[in-house]
């Protein structure tokens, strides 16, 4: 490739039409000038020699000769370059319409419902190639969101069935008269009726909070406090299930931030490290100031994740272990909306692990309330 086709190929757009609207006024200006090289003199001896035969004034027949040498010059490269621009524009807009055309094809397969869709880049200018890019990772996005759309169903249709079959079962047995209507029947409903119920909750609870609905009743809290009541909480869960506990936390980390999401938040990455930490195993929470942000950490030396499943970790009933992780119970979404409700905060909620079977940290980033900032000196 030429050092000139190079530079053509990333002109964008706007160059490549300044280059064009140049290219007319250059073919222009040089036929004008050609033609009056060509002409201008021819003319300009035929007056003067006419001027001599009839005696007249040598000036009027210069000043004539000018005029009709200006006035081919200028009627002849006008008409070339409105040939010129007429050729040029076609050749753009053939050019754009056949760069254009990938783009309303592949528009038409995502509204037909295809979601592999990949537009190549057309080579007419970098904006042209960005539309390209975007258009593609736009359908690889609807791809993956409709794979998981489609998973999350199928998943919640799961976890409603466990429920539902064990109701209608003890229901069907007690008209039957094969099950007495005892307390431990219906406290067996009840539970799986407050399974549904939490499980219809988190998944309100995390797609409002996805889509940015969710609303927070926030307020200078001490995250220190919110830290220590989290775990205290979830210290005798964690001593029944075998697994230590230990947290190292430091006091006067203020943020504005809604005390029951951030404890819920906590909460759920308690409950997340006892499920996946073994009995003997040991959970350690920390919470530090981290510049201008507060960072809650919980981790474990427990299963920990797989290298593949580190990007999911977040997803909606996604489980790594799918058998294994409904017996212990749960919705499947509570890192889920652990990660709304911090992002809804303006932080973040990040998972680390150095592979299967070398435990999982999560981290928490929240942003320090503006009054405990520290003031630079001199202030």
């Amino acid at each position: 490739m030429s050092r000139s086709t190079a530079l053509a190929d990333r002109a964008d757009l706007a160059t490549r039409l300044l280059l064009a609207i140049a290219a007319v006024a250059g073919v222009g200006a040089a036929t004008a000038w050609a033609v009056g090289a060509s002409v201008g003199p021819r003319l300009f001896h035929e007056h003067l020699l006419r001027a001599a035969e009839t005696g007249e004034s040598p000036t009027e027949h210069a000043e004539r000769a000018y005029a009709a040498a200006s006035a081919v010059s200028l009627s002849i490269a006008l008409v070339t370059a409105l040939i010129t621009s007429a050729g040029v524009s076609i050749l753009i807009a053939r050019r754009i319409r056949r760069s254009l055309a990938p783009f309303a094809w592949a528009a038409q397969q995502v509204a037909g419902g295809e979601r592999n869709v990949v537009v190549r880049p057309p080579g007419i200018g970098p904006e042209f190639d960005r539309v390209a890019q975007t258009f593609t990772a736009m359908a690889a996005e609807l791809s993956h969101v409709e794979d998981t759309r489609t998973q999350m169903l199928a998943d919640l249709a799961h976890e409603m069935r466990t429920p539902l079959a064990v109701i209608a079962a003890y229901l069907e047995a007690i008209a039957d008269g094969v099950e007495p209507p005892d307390e431990r029947a219906i406290r067996t409903m009840q539970d799986q009726v407050a399974r549904l119920t939490r499980l219809s909750a988190d998944v309100a609870l995390v797609t409002s909070a996805e889509e940015g609905r969710l609303t927070l009743d926030r307020s200078t809290i001490d995250i220190d406090r919110v830290v220590r009541d989290a775990v205290a909480q979830a210290s005798s869960r964690l001593s029944e299930h075998g697994v230590s506990l230990d947290l190292v936390s430091t006091p006067g980390l203020v943020a504005d931030a809604d005390k029951d999401r951030i404890g819920q938040v906590l909460t759920n990455l308690l409950e997340n490290a006892r499920q996946h930490t073994p009995r003997g195993g040991a959970v350690h929470v920390s919470a530090a100031s981290d510049g201008e942000l507060i960072r809650v950490t919980v981790g474990d030396n427990g299963e920990g994740i797989a290298p593949q499943d580190l990007p999911r970790v977040f997803d909606r009933f996604f489980r790594a272990d799918a058998a294994r992780d409904r017996a212990r119970g749960g919705s499947g979404i509570g890192l889920s909306i652990a990660r709304a409700i911090a992002i809804a905060h303006g932080g973040t909620l990040v998972a680390t692990s150095p592979g299967l079977g070398m435990g999982a940290t999560f981290s928490v980033t929240l942003p320090r309330a503006p009054s405990s900032l520290p003031r630079p000196a001199g202030d």
